[in-house]
C-alpha cells in the first residue's frame, strides 16, 4: 500500500472517530463545561435570582466567603459528617460483603436485606429515622423508660445531633459499597484461598495477605465514591434538624440552598459551590494518590 493510501486511511479512521465521539461532546460541553464556566462567571457578580439585577464585583464574592463565620461552621460541620461517614461506611460495607458473600440461601436473603435501604429516597429514610430518634414517641422511649432513664432527644442534642444524622447515612447508604466489594471478591481466584488453605493460613491472615490485596483498587474506589458523595450531605440534615441546633449540622449544600433559594444571593452561593468543588477535588486528589503511592 503507497504511502497516500496510508494517509487516506488514517484521516477517513481519524475522520471516523470525531463522528463517533461528537455525540459525547457535545453533551459533555453542554451540561458539564458550559455550566462550569457559567456558574465561574456568575460568582464574579451580585447575581439576584428574582429580577435582571446583575453587577460585576470581580472577588468581592470570595472575600465575603473568607469572613464568613457561618461558612466556616458549615465547612467544620461538612468535614466532621465525612470524618465519621467515609471511614465508617467503607469498613462496615466491606464486613457486610465479607459475611454476606458466598453460596447460600440465607446469604443471598440477607444480601437483599442489607442493599434494600440503598433504594429509598432521602425522605423515607428521614422520615424513619426521626421516628426512631425522637425523644416524644420514638421507637427508642420504651426502652429509656424501662431503665428508669429520661428519653434523649437526639436529634436536638448539640453533640448527637450530627452522629444521629451520620448514623441514618450509614444505614441508608451502605448498601451500594456493599454490592462493590460483592463484585471485587468474586473476581479474586478461588486458587488463592486453596493455596492458602493447604498452608494451614488463619482468616486474618488471608484477609491481610489476599483478600485486601486483590480488592484494593475497590476500596480505593469506594473511598472516593464516599467522600464526594458524603461532601454533598444535604437531604438527611436538612430534613431532620434544618441544621440546628444552633447550627450544628448545618452543611456546606444546606447554607449553599438557603442563600441562593432564600436570601436570593446566587453570586454567593456560587461562589461557595465552587469553595465545595475546590474540597472535594483536595480530598479525591489526596485519597488518589495515596491509592497509588500503595500501589508502589
Amino acid at each position: 500500500m503507497s504511502v497516500t493510501s496510508l494517509k487516506t486511511a488514517h484521516r477517513r479512521d481519524v475522520f471516523a472517530a470525531y463522528i463517533f465521539l461528537a455525540p459525547f461532546a457535545v453533551i459533555y460541553a453542554t451540561f458539564l463545561i458550559y455550566p462550569f464556566f457559567r456558574g465561574l462567571w456568575i460568582s464574579l457578580h451580585d447575581w439576584e435570582l428574582a429580577g435582571n439585577y446583575r453587577e460585576y464585583i470581580g472577588f468581592l464574592n470570595y472575600e465575603d466567603l473568607w469572613l464568613d463565620a457561618i461558612f466556616w461552621k458549615a465547612v467544620g460541620n461538612t468535614l466532621s459528617f465525612v470524618a465519621m461517614t467515609v471511614p465508617t461506611m467503607t469498613a462496615l460495607a466491606l464486613i457486610l460483603a465479607l459475611a454476606v458473600f458466598g453460596q447460600g440461601r440465607l446469604k443471598g436473603v440477607l444480601r437483599s436485606v442489607f442493599f434494600m435501604s440503598s433504594v429509598f429516597s432521602v425522605s423515607v429514610v428521614t422520615l424513619i429515622w426521626s421516628m426512631v430518634l425522637s425523644a416524644d414517641n420514638g421507637l427508642l422511649v420504651p426502652f429509656f423508660n424501662m431503665i428508669g432513664v429520661k428519653p434523649i432527644n437526639f436529634l436536638g442534642h448539640p453533640t448527637l445531633a450530627m452522629p444521629s444524622i451520620a448514623l441514618t447515612t450509614l444505614w441508608w447508604g451502605v448498601g451500594l459499597p456493599m454490592a462493590l466489594f460483592l463484585a471485587a471478591l468474586s473476581q479474586i481466584p478461588p486458587e488463592l484461598y486453596e493455596a492458602a488453605e493447604l498452608d494451614h493460613a488463619g482468616r486474618f491472615t488471608v484477609l491481610r495477605n489476599i483478600t485486601l490485596p486483590s480488592i484494593r483498587h475497590t476500596v480505593l474506589l469506594v473511598l472516593v465514591l464516599q467522600i464526594v458523595g458524603q461532601f454533598q450531605i444535604f437531604g438527611q440534615a436538612f430534613l431532620m434538624t434544618q441544621g440546628g441546633p444552633a447550627n450544628r449540622t448545618r452543611t456546606l449544600v444546606q447554607y449553599i440552598y438557603e442563600t441562593s433559594f432564600r436570601d436570593w444571593q446566587v453570586g454567593y452561593a456560587t461562589a461557595m459551590s465552587f469553595g465545595l468543588s475546590v474540597l472535594m477535588l483536595g480530598f479525591t486528589v489526596l485519597q488518589l494518590w495515596l491509592g497509588r503511592k500503595g500501589d508502589e
